[in-house]
């Protein structure tokens, strides 16, 4: 008799707790993701702002799992689930499986307006980090050799989409890059005198904070020079502009460079899974769970993650955060072991430790149970629960050098523009398109 065959869709927190929360368990697990590495999301910004490089927040799967003997990488896309066989659909196989764990994350999601998304990218994704990375730095470059002020004026005018934790870290490093990093660099451009504008449609930013910690939170970026607008919705935009309305005022601001961290949708897994389930799809195009995180009518099919409409046991939908991932990844490995053992299950109950943002430099916000931290004391604690949080040692210790030489230089040394061919080109643009 064969070993209960576990296969886990996607290498990310949720994905990864699971296959390693397996490791002792007597099943053969395979770990299929498109990409061969696992990636700490919370840090791209830091790569898109060169503070950090790319190998500094990504890790190969296979090193990370190379001692679990139970568990293989499969690097391969999937394309469709026939739950009817127990069967996952690969580009060039089948992979059948007895318990399935679809963690397959979320993507960036513009409400509707896809047009939108070659104009501002968002940030789910290393090519997304490079991407922005490479639009802000040949953003200067550009400015540097345009002669007409009010074009350099446009060109330096950087438009924020999304006051969640997000968006408030690329608002509050841009404030650092311009203000200081780049600072003396350029002969006919200032970057200190770039315009950085936070948008976001809720009343304040960082609204799942209590209101006192987003009111620092605001004040703070207005110390740094960065133009808040709450109560504020993006209309249109192109490359040149972005119109957005307050109330029955609409204004049209020049802006050339756009960051997206607004909106997020369900991995294009979600439909494919929803088809095969006939069920219907949640809000952003998740899949829905029940208690125990599994589909109904399929109890042998799990979704965790940001790809899971699930709820918490007030009612409420739980947060598309890093944590409930983590948590419910290591959930469903214990609910795969109980049915082993044949023994009760217990619906999966997230246990919410807090939450925290950082700002700036030496700022952030920070609330852990009942405690709420500001200022240096909540910057230094978001330090150390990211930099615990990195998969292995080495990277920990890379990134804790880096963030020590950025904070005592002002300098972020990964400021590579690459793949000069997309996008942009780094020289002025023509002042009249065609």
């Amino acid at each position: 008799m064969h070993k209960q065959r576990v296969v886990i869709v996607g290498g990310g927190f949720g994905g990864l707790n699971a296959a390693q929360a397996l490791r002792r368990v007597p099943v053969d697990v395979t770990l299929v993701d498109r990409r061969n590495f696992h990636l700490f999301q919370p840090l791209l910004y830091q790569v898109a702002t060169g503070g950090l490089s790319p190998s500094n927040i990504a890790v190969p799967l296979r090193s990370i799992v190379r001692k679990q003997k139970n568990c293989r990488v499969l690097m391969a896309e999937v394309v469709d689930f026939d739950l009817q066989r127990r069967v996952l659909k690969l580009a060039n196989d089948e992979l059948p499986y007895d318990s399935l764990i679809v963690a397959a994350g979320a993507q960036t999601g513009y409400f509707g307006r896809t047009d939108w998304a070659g104009v501002a990218p968002g940030l789910k994704s290393i090519e997304d980090a490079l991407e922005i990375r490479r639009r802000v730095l040949t953003t200067f470059e550009a400015a540097e050799q345009e002669l007409d002020p009010a074009r350099r004026a446009a060109m330096l005018t950087f438009v924020v989409i999304g006051g969640g934790p997000t968006g408030v870290e690329l608002a509050g490093t841009l404030a650092e890059i311009t203000r200081h990093t780049l600072r003396q660099e350029f002969r006919r451009c200032k970057p200190e005198d770039a315009r950085i504008i936070l948008v976001d449609v809720s009343d304040r930013v960082l609204n799942a904070f209590p209101p006192d910690m987003s009111e620092s939170a605001r004040k703070h970026l207005q110390a740094i020079q960065v133009e808040v607008r709450t109560g504020t919705r993006v209309v249109n935009l192109d490359e040149r502009h972005v119109e957005l309305q307050t109330q029955d005022v609409r204004e049209v601001i020049e802006a050339e460079t756009v960051l997206w961290a607004a909106g997020v949708d369900a991995s294009p897994l979600g439909a494919r899974l929803i088809q095969a389930a006939k069920c219907e799809a949640g809000r952003g195009g998740r899949v829905p769970v029940g208690p125990e995180l599994h589909v109904a009518g399929f109890p042998d099919v799990f979704v965790i993650g940001d790809l899971a409409a699930a709820v918490g046991l007030d009612g409420k939908p739980l947060p598309g955060v890093a944590p409930v991932a983590i948590q419910q990844g290591k959930y469903v490995a214990g609910v795969i072991q109980a049915r082993l053992n044949n023994q009760p299950i217990v619906p999966f109950r997230y246990h919410d430790y807090g939450n925290m943002a950082t700002i700036g430099r030496s700022a952030a916000v920070a609330q852990l149970g009942s405690w709420k931290f500001r200022g240096r004391i909540a910057w230094l604690l978001w330090l150390f629960i990211h930099l615990i949080q990195i998969v292995r040692f080495e990277n920990r210790l890379l990134v804790l050098i880096q963030w020590a030489w950025n904070y005592l230089t002002f300098n972020r040394s990964a400021r590579l523009i690459t793949d000069v061919g997309r996008g942009k080109p780094p020289g002025p643009h023509p002042s009249n398109p065609s």
